[in-house]
């Protein structure tokens, strides 16, 4: 185990709320890859505004990048941060569902 831990401070608000660091994985640029994208930034404007980053991954131009997030389909959607690692597959299209996923709602009928 290293010791080299990276601390990135972000605090663009008086109450600093904590940074999302997000992938999303492709193949091409195939209408459901475009819709994903499209969702994942509508989804994060409105929930996440200026505490999130996107890195999108083309995996016909990087396969190798898949075994790391252990991605089986496409488009998946990877929260590295905050902690734990969530995933979401599908292009994003029912919103309530993305947003529980992420843990940003709770899911209906909880306390």
């Amino acid at each position: 185990m290293s010791d080299n831990h990276e601390h990135i401070v972000e605090d663009k608000s008086e109450d600093s709320e904590e940074m999302w660091k997000l992938r999303l994985y492709v193949a091409g640029q195939t209408p459901k890859s475009l819709t994903a994208f499209a969702n994942l930034k509508r989804i994060c404007e409105e929930y996440l505004k200026g505490r999130y980053s996107v890195e999108v991954i083309d995996l016909l131009e990087n396969p190798q990048l898949a075994a790391g997030d252990q991605i089986l389909a496409i488009p998946t959607l990877v929260r590295n941060l905050p902690e734990p690692m969530r995933k979401i597959i599908g292009d994003l299209s029912n919103t309530e569902r993305v947003l529980v996923g992420l843990d940003l709602r709770q899911r209906k009928g909880t306390i």
